[in-house]
């Protein structure tokens, strides 16, 4: 199954307003309860309480976290979502400004089954080391 560009923009939308709602079970809610997701090869976040798990990560590391969408495209069921997040590192209040990207495969109620998310790891570390 596709989905229309309106319905791919009206999903990045609510995704990133989950995200800066800072409520990480907002964040899980676009999963179904068995999805998972796994960032730059590392170990997996699985099911609602792992995907809270990693998002109040995220919001522990970066409290004032603002993440923006830089676009969404569509092949059938697999979609990529584009992001830029900036924000202040917790401990090091450094400035942040990271880009990555999600791929994700959605199930026909538009819910991710699964994940994989990317962004440059060297990079977030050289900006939160300063």
């Amino acid at each position: 199954m596709g989905y229309s560009l309106s319905e791919l923009d009206d999903l990045a939308r609510r995704y990133t307003d989950a995200w800066n709602s800072k409520v990480p079970e907002n964040v899980a809610a676009f999963h179904t309860p068995n999805s998972r997701i796994v960032i730059n090869r590392g170990e997996p976040s699985v099911g609602h309480e792992g995907l809270t798990a990693m998002a109040a990560g995220f919001h522990a590391d970066v409290p004032d976290l603002k993440l923006t969408c830089d676009g969404i495209r569509g092949a059938g069921s697999h979609v990529v979502y584009m992001w830029t997040f900036t924000g202040h590192h917790a401990q090091t209040g450094n400035s942040l400004n990271v880009q990555g990207w999600e791929e994700w495969e959605l199930n026909d109620e538009m819910k991710v089954t699964s994940s994989l998310g990317w962004f440059d790891g060297e990079e977030y570390d050289r900006q939160v080391a300063g």
